[in-house]
């Protein structure tokens, strides 16, 4: 079981988990995307399902409908299911014991439970973490982002499962919407000093793409296209599986008299 997770809200949980969700399954794997934002859903539209969801998460634990009504197989990837959040409940109706058994029971069907974390320290963030194997800690270059992806870290170290067994969730960096052009001119965090803050391996950088914007619009994730983004979800899952990638190398796009000069 993988959580995705952050500190703070809006820097792309939802979507990297959406795109890296399709690439473990084109890569073979039996996946599961969960969307764990009790309340503020998204991860339906990103995926292009929000018109199938009949049940949700909260009807599942609740015993309202059984596991199977309420997975919705994705319509291009066919080894790839989606399990939405309850978008009229309260992250406080979650119960530890439900969330187990639960979790317990995808991870029984699936090679690969991707679980999306509300954002930060809110009601459901500790349910999204305590169970986990592997958490991936979303962080934007921004001093903000990744003092808060700093917090959660600790958080994850204190209070998951295999912390109070005395063991460590497995964490990697996702460094997102990085623009090379503000880090050359020193007004943007380097991937160096994201890296030296939080002390963690990277398994991720993903540069800021317009396109992610039109394809949560169609709800069709980034990864089916061709752009740099794509390619950096199509390297993380490789890089979940263990393949050893290069990550992608981001220029500075040079302007008309730099072209020139050069």
């Amino acid at each position: 079981m993988i959580t995705i997770t952050s500190g703070k809200g809006g820097v792309g949980k939802s979507t990297t988990t959406a795109n890296v969700a399709v690439g473990l399954a084109q890569l073979g794997k039996k996946v599961v995307a969960v969307d764990f934002d009790i309340g503020l859903r998204n991860l339906d539209m990103i995926l292009g399902l929000e018109n199938r969801i009949v049940y949700d998460i909260v009807n599942v634990m609740e015993g309202e409908c059984n596991l199977s009504q309420a997975l919705i197989n994705d319509k291009k990837t066919k080894n790839l299911y989606f399990l939405p959040a309850s978008q009229s409940k309260d992250k406080n109706i979650l119960d530890t014991d439900k969330v187990a058994t639960l979790i317990n029971r995808l991870k029984e069907e699936f090679d690969i439970v991707l679980l999306d974390s509300p954002a930060g320290i809110e009601g459901g963030f500790e349910h999204a973490i305590f169970l986990a194997d592997r958490a991936l800690i979303i962080s934007t270059p921004e001093v903000s982002s990744v003092r808060d992806a700093d917090r959660v870290i600790g958080i994850i170290d204190a209070k998951s499962q295999k912390a109070k067994n005395g063991d460590e969730v497995l964490k990697h960096i996702i460094i997102n919407r990085i623009k090379p052009e503000m880090v050359e001119k020193g007004e943007m965090l380097s991937v160096e000093d994201v890296l030296n803050i939080l002390a963690l391996p990277l398994i991720g950088i993903v540069p800021e793409d317009e396109k992610i914007i039109s394809s949560t619009n169609t709800g069709e994730p980034v990864i089916y296209g061709d752009s740099l983004a794509s390619k950096a979800y199509q390297n993380i899952a490789k890089r979940i599986l263990g393949e050893d990638v290069p990550f992608l190398e981001l220029k500075a796009k040079k302007g008309f008299f730099g072209r020139l000069f050069q």
